[in-house]
């Protein structure tokens, strides 16, 4: 069973994700924010990060520095092309950015495509 980790600091939207995602036969670990996040990765040992871009804390580029070997999806309200321009999609394990508000349908296919299911 593949592993994904849901980093949003709107429980609300953790939830949903968590509900998507488990009834498709994942687990799902949550986080709250990018300390949780780097904190949740070294025991739950994700397949995939869902991370939310705007949340408070620890930068979303910072916490991307730190995790080069697990495959992240950006989802956010935030655009794609801002996203470029605070160079955030740089790195070779950022693998889709998803819009929100998502549609369920999309974001299932997205999340099997990454983890090639």
């Amino acid at each position: 069973m593949k592993t994904i980790l849901v980093v949003d600091d709107e429980e609300d939207i953790r939830e949903s994700v968590k509900l998507i995602l488990e009834s498709r036969g994942y687990n799902v670990e949550m986080a709250e924010n990018g300390d949780d996040c780097l904190k949740k990765i070294l025991s739950a040992k994700p397949d995939l990060i869902l991370l939310d871009i705007m949340m408070p804390g620890l930068p979303v580029d910072e916490v991307v520095k730190q995790i080069t070997d697990i495959n992240i999806a950006f989802m956010s309200v935030v655009r794609i092309s801002e996203a470029r321009k605070r160079g955030l999609c740089t790195q070779d394990n950022i693998v889709d950015f998803i819009q929100k508000p998502f549609d369920v349908g999309d974001l299932i296919g997205r999340v099997e495509l990454i983890l090639g299911e």
